[in-house]
């Protein structure tokens, strides 16, 4: 999980402060020497470090702070504020041309993941309702061109390319031609890499922006080099003036030194984060919900926006119908299950909550993706009828039913249990709302109509 070791690391440090009626000076330099401990050895860069405790000690050491009547809250507060700071503040939203199309130039090192990002990206802007055309400039790598042709089949959106022979720049000039004639909103051209940085690669990335003049030059970096990654960014943004970096692999960065430093090293924004391999694993970038998220405060709005994306809202009212009237069956047990993964790990979603880190049970919670795969086979291998009415389901049903989802029938009967625990339970609420309706006391959840 991304920060992980980082946010246990400062979660702690902020705990200790947070049960403290009383915040001297002398806890709070112990607290920000721990906390300088933790960026450290998140692989942060060490001046960032430097510069960061100093303005929280400026701000905390304040009579604001310490003779506060809650000073260890608002010293969480006051970090919570600079970690923001220090990954740049505000989202850094992309750039959209007033003169279609935006163009939108992809650069970085071999094996940072270019042209897969350059996917993703393309997917995200077809969730804003955007046409976006893939130019495949990279002639170098063996198999780049149809590495990017194959992703644009799967997105189902065009691709350009003039073959391995030609000049990149005249791929990508062509290419811009190309969005334009077909009245497309963006234009994202995919360029060659290297496995270093050096003065030919950088030569041919300044004679594309020359000609091509892109609205944005994004920088893909792997999260997971740290250090690297900074100097990657630095190096990559003093030859070509970036105007932002896309940090992959995030979902695998322990550490979060790339994320943390880069902003305040390159002055350069971070406008996205890959969290995984699939094509819609691609998210905005957005400062304070990262720093909420490593202090263990949750990201709720991410959660939401994620459930928003997921869930069909007139499937959900359909499914609130049926849980009322105790019709919820198990192709609807089904449904929710599939839209609920769309949302991605499960673990991941927890982790979005406030507090979850702190709950036990949760905080080392991995969720069996296997299991659910499962239950899915389980509920497949049921007719429409056993669907419907899973109480006609015996022995022989059960066993047939195993059979089909290579299952056994003890994980039958434990999905049959719990479908119909949940059942019991929706009784419950849907009687407890009844009663709210006859008295002016009774309970009421909420979500019942």
């Amino acid at each position: 999980m991304a920060f992980e070791g980082l946010s246990e690391r400062l979660q702690s440090v902020m705990r200790k402060l947070r049960g403290k009626g009383k915040v001297t000076e002398a806890d709070l330099k112990e607290a920000m020497r721990e906390v300088r401990l933790a960026l450290l050895e998140a692989d942060v860069n060490f001046k960032v470090v430097k510069s960061f405790i100093d303005r929280v000690k400026e701000r905390a050491i304040g009579q604001e702070v310490l003779k506060s009547l809650t000073p260890g809250q608002q010293v969480i507060k006051v970090v919570n504020e600079e970690l923001t700071a220090l990954m740049g503040g505000e989202q850094s939203k992309l750039v959209q041309s007033a003169n279609p199309p935006t163009k939108i130039m992809m650069v970085g090192l071999q094996g940072a993941g270019k042209t897969t990002t350059s996917g993703k990206l393309v997917r995200y802007l077809q969730k804003q309702n955007r046409r976006a055309l893939l130019v495949a400039a990279d002639v170098y790598r063996p198999a780049a061109i149809r590495q990017l042709e194959i992703l644009g089949a799967d997105l189902n959106t065009p691709v350009f390319s003039l073959g391995d022979k030609e000049d990149p720049v005249v791929i990508a000039q062509r290419g811009v031609a190309k969005a334009k004639e077909e009245n497309l909103d963006y234009v994202i051209i995919d360029t060659a890499g290297r496995l270093h940085v050096d003065q030919e690669m950088m030569d041919e990335l300044k004679r594309i922006r020359e000609q091509v003049e892109p609205d944005e030059i994004l920088l893909v970096v792997d999260a997971m080099t740290g250090q690297d990654a900074v100097n990657v960014a630095e190096t990559f943004h003093s030859e070509l003036g970036l105007t932002g970096v896309v940090l992959t692999k995030l979902d695998g960065d322990t550490r979060g030194g790339a994320a943390l430093s880069v902003k305040a090293v390159t002055q350069c924004p971070i406008k996205f984060v890959g969290l995984g391999e699939k094509t819609d694993a691609l998210e905005p970038f957005y400062p304070d919900r990262m720093a909420s998220r490593i202090l263990g405060m949750g990201d709720v709005l991410t959660l939401i926006e994620k459930a928003q994306a997921a869930v069909d809202a007139e499937k959900a009212k359909e499914l609130e119908r049926k849980m009322r009237t105790l019709s919820f069956t198990f192709d609807d047990f089904l449904d929710q299950l599939q839209q609920v993964r769309k949302m991605g790990p499960l673990e991941d979603m927890l982790a979005m909550l406030p507090g979850a880190g702190q709950i036990k049970g949760l905080k080392n919670l991995q969720v069996d993706e296997k299991q659910l795969s499962r239950v899915e086979a389980i509920i497949r291998s049921m007719t429409p009828q056993e669907k419907e009415n899973p109480e006609i389901i015996n022995a022989s049903r059960r066993k047939r039913i195993a059979n089909g989802s290579g299952t056994t029938v003890q994980d039958v009967n434990r999905l049959l249990k719990q479908f119909n625990d949940m059942k019991k339970m929706m009784k419950q609420f849907s009687q407890m709302s009844k009663g709210g309706k006859r008295k002016k006391r009774g309970f009421r959840f909420p979500f019942m109509q």
